[in-house]
């Protein structure tokens, strides 16, 4: 398991559900025995490493948002900014 094989199964899901949990990510993560892949973020929890997110990016730069006070993924709207961050 790579951060681009991640990557796209995190897309998979975007497509399937219409949004991804970071919490769903960490989970499948830990599940895959892969927490070399995640990080300890400034409230002691674990978060989705950065190669991860990068490939993550290049695979969704246009496409997907991260609504940050949910902490998810979504496809992006019409509505939504042009950065990666969304409202809700």
């Amino acid at each position: 398991m790579t951060p681009d094989t991640v990557a796209a199964w995190m897309l998979a899901r975007v497509e399937r559900d219409g949004c991804i949990y970071q919490d769903d990510v960490v989970d499948y993560l830990v599940k895959a025995k892969r927490e070399d892949l995640l990080v300890e973020n400034a409230d002691g929890n674990q978060a989705i490493g950065k190669s991860v997110l990068a490939a993550f990016l290049k695979l969704t730069a246009t496409t997907v948002v991260w609504v940050k006070p949910d902490r998810y993924w979504r496809w992006r709207v019409a509505e939504d900014e042009p950065r990666r961050e969304a409202r809700g």
